[in-house]
């Protein structure tokens, strides 16, 4: 399926110069002269190069349709994560590499989506957002609201994002897996 260079999000799986890459980061750019574009840094999936190409609005890439599979995340061992097949119950292992930053989120028990081209699991998605809590938070710096500020926490994962003043040590929240940004107070 083709798509349009600006419509690529992270996570996408795309068909580039012959190699299968999954997307890390986009950026949008609109400069003052010329055209908007889109920045984005991709890891190809056999064998883990980098690269950041930019795609204008105009070029278009093949998005990769991929065989899903509903997965169980079980446990993490050393560099190594263990995932249960929900359909047979048989068990993989597979690089903590392959999830890249999002890894960070796993939660022992947490369905997952993973992603198999031709056989081989080449992508494991999570969910959009989860809910953690805060272990550590600065606190509020007084004449600090004039402008919307926020400040940094960390999470029970370790993990360490920006959040509003109001949000305290021990508060659930909801965050967003791939931006690494707070979205709401947890219900």
């Amino acid at each position: 399926m083709k798509i349009s260079g600006v419509d690529i999000r992270p996570g996408n799986i795309l068909e580039y110069e012959g190699g299968i890459w999954k997307v890390a980061k986009i950026q949008h750019t609109q400069p003052g002269k010329g055209g908007a574009f889109m920045q984005v840094e991709m890891k190809n999936l056999i064998d883990g190069r980098k690269t950041n190409v930019r795609f204008r609005s105009a070029d278009t890439v093949e998005k990769v349709r991929l065989d899903t599979k509903d997965f169980q995340f079980l446990y993490a061992e050393g560099e190594s994560l263990v995932f249960m097949d929900k359909d047979s119950y048989e068990q993989i292992n597979l690089e903590r590499d392959l999830l890249g930053d999002a890894a960070d989120f796993l939660q022992d028990g947490m369905d997952v989506i993973l992603e198999l081209w031709e056989e081989r699991p080449i992508s494991v998605e999570l969910p959009e957002t989860i809910e953690a809590t805060i272990v550590e938070a600065d606190a509020v710096v007084k004449g600090q609201t004039a402008s919307s500020s926020f400040k940094p926490a960390i999470l029970d994962n370790g993990v360490r994002v920006m959040v509003p003043p109001h949000i305290t040590s021990g508060t659930r929240i909801v965050v967003n897996v791939y931006d690494r940004e707070y979205v709401k107070r947890a219900d």
